[in-house]
């Protein structure tokens, strides 16, 4: 036979091994991860749910949900073993972190001009606002009324 004919199935062996021996190491570091529960150890399921460990089996876990709440769980169900400082943040809220020195951040931007705002109405060297919707008292009348003599907003106006 050719190697030029070999050549494809040699290379397709080889990608089968290389993605085995991954899944492998994967199947492995989760099994020393579970191995690695005690009592009292704060775990994630693989369905996203946050619960203590109470008791463990051969291949279950006893967690507690909530107070006085247990549910007996398959091992392999555990996602992922948790620090305690982590558990404590995501389930109780609790931060060890001290708080930092960062400045707080305003709903708005108006605090962040470098001037204070400041009211023009009431300086009196500043002229009067102009009323840009009321029309001007001198101008002449007959420009501004329809020649129907009937304004917006009465029946029958167009």
């Amino acid at each position: 036979m050719n190697l030029v004919t070999l050549l494809p199935f040699i290379v397709l062996i080889g990608a089968m091994f290389l993605m085995t021996r991954s899944a492998k190491k994967k199947q492995q570091a989760a099994a020393q991860m579970r191995n690695q529960m005690t009592p009292g150890t704060g775990v994630r399921t693989i369905g996203g749910m946050y619960a203590t460990v109470k008791e463990i089996g051969d291949d279950t876990v006893t967690l507690e949900l909530a107070p006085g709440v247990h549910a007996i769980f398959a091992k392999n169900s555990i996602g992922a073993v948790l620090e305690d400082a982590e558990y404590n943040r995501i389930v109780h809220g609790i931060s060890d972190d001290e708080p930092t020195d960062t400045p707080v951040v305003p709903d708005d931007a108006s605090s962040l001009t470098e001037a204070p705002k400041t009211d023009l109405t009431k300086d009196e060297d500043e002229a009067p606002k102009l009323d840009l919707g009321k029309k001007d008292e001198d101008a002449p009348k007959g420009d501004d009324e329809p020649k129907d003599g009937k304004s917006d907003g009465e029946t029958g106006a167009k």
